[in-house]
Parts: C-alpha cells; sequence; structure tokens
C-alpha cells in the first residue's frame, strides 16, 4: 500500500461510512479497483481508519455527548447486542466474511430494496422527532439491527437508520442516532483490532494508518454535514437506489 492508496482509502471511508451506502463495500471495491492484496493489514487498515470518522462525530457533537444523558442511555442499550456478537464473532468476521465479494454484493442489494421499504414506510409511521423520547426497548431493537452490519456491505449507518425509522424515529433523527451510536461501536471495534494486531505493524504501516485517519476524519465531517441538509429536502430512496445498482456495478467487475 503507497500513501497515495492510503489518502484514497481514508477519503472513501469518511465519504461513506455515514451515509447508508455500506463503507466496507465501498473499500473492498477501492482496494480492487487500486489493485491491492486484500491482506491482513489491508483488513485491518479498513477498520482502524474508521477512527478518524468516529472523531469527527465527537467533533461534530462534543456537546451533546457531554450534557445529554438521556440520549446516551438508548445508545448503551443499542450498543450491548452489537458489542456481545462482535466480540463473540471477530475472527469469524475478519477471516471469512470481509473481503467475500459474494457477500458484498448479496448485502448491497437487500440492504438498497430493505432501505427503499423503510423509507416509504417512514412517511406513514414515523412519529419520533426527538432520540430522546425514543422508549428504551426499541432503542435495544435499534442496536440489534445494527448487529447485522458485521456482515460487509451492510452498512452500519444503513442498518441503524432502517432500524431507527421502523421504530418510528424520523428520517433526521435516525440519521443523528445512527452517527452517535456509531462512536461506542466503532470505536470498540477499532480498538480491539488494533490491541490483536499492532504488533505487526511497521512503522511504515503506522504512517499509513495516520494518514487514512487525518482523511478519514476530514471528509467525515463534510458528509456528515452534507447529509443532514439533503435529508432536510429529500428522503432516503436514491441511496436505496444507489446501493442496488453499485450491487450490479460490482457483481460485473468482480464476480462474472
Amino acid at each position: 500500500m503507497t500513501t497515495r492508496d492510503a489518502v484514497i482509502l481514508g477519503m472513501v471511508e469518511g465519504l461513506t461510512e455515514f451515509l447508508p451506502i455500506s463503507s466496507t463495500g465501498h473499500l473492498i471495491l477501492t482496494v480492487h479497483i487500486l489493485g491491492l492484496s486484500h491482506t491482513d493489514f489491508t483488513k485491518s487498515f479498513e477498520i482502524s481508519i474508521q477512527l478518524g470518522a468516529i472523531m469527527a462525530i465527537v467533533f461534530l457533537y462534543l456537546k451533546r455527548f457531554l450534557t445529554d444523558l438521556q440520549t446516551w442511555k438508548r445508545i448503551l442499550v443499542a450498543f450491548l447486542p452489537t458489542g456481545i456478537l462482535g466480540f463473540s464473532l471477530y475472527k469469524f468476521i475478519k477471516g471469512y466474511l470481509i473481503g467475500n465479494d459474494l457477500v458484498v454484493v448479496i448485502s448491497l442489494f437487500l440492504g438498497g430494496l430493505v432501505l427503499l421499504f423503510a423509507d416509504r414506510w417512514c412517511e406513514r409511521y414515523c412519529r419520533i422527532d426527538r432520540v430522546q423520547d425514543m422508549p428504551l426497548r426499541k432503542a435495544f431493537v435499534v442496536g440489534i439491527f445494527q448487529s447485522m452490519a458485521m456482515i460487509p456491505g451492510v452498512s452500519r449507518s444503513g442498518a441503524t437508520i432502517i432500524g431507527g425509522m421502523l421504530m418510528g424515529l424520523n428520517r433526521k433523527q435516525s440519521a443523528e442516532f445512527s452517527f452517535l451510536l456509531a462512536v461506542p461501536t466503532m470505536l470498540m471495534a477499532t480498538a480491539y483490532d488494533l490491541y490483536k494486531s499492532h504488533s505487526q505493524f511497521s512503522a511504515q504501516e503506522f504512517h499509513l494508518l495516520g494518514l487514512g485517519f487525518l482523511m478519514s476524519f476530514i471528509t467525515a465531517i463534510l458528509s456528515v454535514k452534507l447529509l443532514l441538509k439533503f435529508i432536510s429536502t429529500y428522503n432516503f430512496a436514491p441511496f436505496g437506489i444507489y446501493r442496488i445498482l453499485v450491487s450490479f456495478l460490482y457483481s460485473y467487475f468482480f464476480l462474472l
């Protein structure tokens, strides 16, 4: 992996992490396009640069993290299913699912269909206008949806946004809860992977990780702001259609 590769992958991570289109799927696709091998370092790089996107959310929502106890309760309840399953399935996910093109294609396609359905559902049934008003049991269900995102191509943000809308949160609040829930979830995943893998990295590889982190941080801030502006006027349907189109494109280049 070169410096250019690290910059590109960091930008792809930051731009796609909080959009419901699967950052993992796009990173795997980008790795293919760049001609990189899907080595253990590449897999760890894809996980570790998520830390830049996490810090972007902390930066944008710092005041809310420090003062909003009711939202924190819902974040922690929603984190439970993912935390338990993530630690249990870590080796299987990294060893067999990350880098599996067929899994990514199926996840992108089905995720697009479900997102289209959830968006239509939300037009009639989304009545909760504040995360703080969402019952804790519904926050737990959103966490179950998030745990599905351990499958590459599903999209953590997509799964939690869908879960939020199906639990009655409006589009904007579903997106913001997805952002906030990402912090403990992705922080634990990144920290655990670095703990397991850091001794295998060279000084040059740590340099690449740092560069990917920086690009991910900058582009994630822009991506979050643009998404919130977009859904204040439009819905999530374009993202569902985009996922389906990308699944066909992915299939054409890497499966056929």
